[in-house]
């Protein structure tokens, strides 16, 4: 498990320095500033982070957007798991979070020329697999404190 967190962690901020980040619900779905429109082009995503915090309990169209999320992703066959920490991925995913007020999905896309491989990914991608062999469909990671 540990290494599955510092794995995310790692993924995370190479693929913000790389600016291959989709941060947000809005922005997943390409309704806002000409977000990534995933159901458009599935094969350009690579990996999921669904972070549930205390508005998640209370918001139904949060609930619903994540079920919409979860199953794109279970269809497309992307990894996703889920997060309990939204402050922490926020303060990881840095200034693409600022702009936003939501950090409740952050996507890893794939690199335009395609010749690049994440080890810390493809742990994370090991990591889910294996999950999924244990029917666990939406693993939960800790972050990783600072």
């Amino acid at each position: 498990m540990k290494s599955s967190r510092k794995s995310l962690k790692d993924a995370l901020l190479c693929a913000q320095t790389e600016d291959r980040l989709t941060v947000g619900v809005h922005q997943m779905l390409g309704s806002a500033n000409g977000g990534l429109c995933v159901h458009r082009d599935p094969d350009s995503v690579s990996f999921c982070v669904l972070a549930v915090d205390e508005e998640f309990e209370c918001d139904i169209a949060l609930q619903i957007h994540f079920t919409l999320i979860q199953s794109f992703c279970f269809d497309n066959d992307i990894s996703i798991v889920r997060v309990s920490d939204m402050q922490r991925l926020a303060d990881i995913v840095g200034d693409k979070a600022e702009q936003l007020e939501d950090v409740h999905c952050v996507l890893i896309t794939n690199p335009a020329d395609g010749s690049w491989e994440d080890p810390a990914l493809e742990k994370l991608h090991l990591f889910c697999e294996e999950s999924r062999r244990l029917n666990d469909w939406l693993p939960e990671i800790s972050l990783p404190e600072r």
